[in-house]
């Protein structure tokens, strides 16, 4: 089924207009739950109340307010608001071009994917070629719900895809996070951590492989609850042990030449790798069956028999 359009416009350069349409490239797909009353199980619905006038009001009855300091307030009426909007264009005005490498994507709020509009194919390709071949992005403002919007458009795929941006002011300073201690590592933990980024290492990122498992657990007991099943869930998983560095290293280094040698010796005997070498192994290192013979406590049992009989 074809993508359905959000919103229309016109990227605008110099002389240059091309007419486009605007599509959702993501949305959240996480569960959400509604307050219910516990005692009925209906929905419950939620009211203004003032607590000092120790009433509940009306939506009609509230002003939107600032306030510019704790517990002071400015009050704006809705025909002051309208004013102060930017003024209403579909016009996304590119102001200039630079270096893909020299933005911080930090800075990206929500995406669009942007296609061309009636009459604006060439003119689309022609732009999404050029900034492609000159290896830039656009950088403009578009004006969205009454509000100026900072802008980055780049070539994605075959086409252009839109950033919204946070303006500078809405980045928070990495400097203002405590990084820790400064180490100087031996020469044996970097070739340990550099052997390990190595093994861990794929040529590309597949975001299929990762599903939202908290989902799939909710909906899961959701399709149980339906259908008057018992509850199962799975136990909580221990947590991990914070140990030396080093020696967490060479066990996750290890861990993964296992599960490589296991794969190999299947593939030798002819066997597809079925991922479960590390069971394998356990297995193979488990000749425990030999504890066997304390089954075998006849003693015991014999006493028993004469006592009885």
């Amino acid at each position: 089924m074809a993508a359905r359009a959000i919103s229309s416009g016109t990227i605008s350069f110099g002389l240059v207009s091309i007419p486009i349409k605007l599509f959702t490239a993501a949305s959240s797909q996480s569960v959400s739950f509604n307050m219910l009353h516990a005692e009925c199980g209906n929905r419950i619905k939620q009211q203004l109340y003032c607590p000092v006038c120790d009433v509940v009001i009306d939506r009609k009855d509230t002003v939107k307010g600032y306030e510019y300091t704790k517990g002071q307030f400015v009050q704006f009426s809705d025909e002051e608001l309208k004013k102060l909007e930017a003024e209403r264009s579909s016009t996304l005005e590119i102001v200039e071009f630079v270096p893909l490498e020299t933005v911080d994507f930090i800075q990206v709020e929500k995406s669009y994917y942007l296609g061309p509009d009636k009459g604006g194919d060439k003119a689309y390709k022609l732009l999404a070629e050029a900034m492609r071949r000159k290896e830039r992005v656009a950088v403009g403002s578009w004006s969205a719900r009454g509000k100026e919007q900072l802008v980055m458009i780049r070539p994605y795929l075959d086409g252009l895809i839109l950033h919204q941006l946070y303006y500078a002011g809405e980045v928070r300073a990495y400097d203002d996070v405590d990084k820790g201690a400064t180490f100087t590592f031996s020469d044996a933990e970097q070739d340990l951590a550099d052997k390990l980024l190595d093994q861990l290492t794929v040529d590309e990122f597949d975001s299929e492989k990762f599903k939202d498992a908290y989902a799939s657990r909710v909906l899961e007991v959701v399709d149980q609850k339906v259908a008057g099943q018992e509850i199962t869930l799975a136990p909580e998983q221990p947590k991990a042990q914070i140990i030396d560095l080093f020696e967490a290293l060479k066990k996750s280094l290890a861990q993964g030449n296992d599960a490589e040698d296991g794969s190999a010796e299947e593939a030798k005997d002819g066997k597809k790798p079925s991922g479960k070498s590390a069971d394998a192994k356990k297995t193979k290192a488990k000749p425990v069956k030999k504890a066997e013979p304390t089954a075998k406590k006849e003693p015991k049992t014999r006493a028993k028999k004469t006592s009885t009989g």
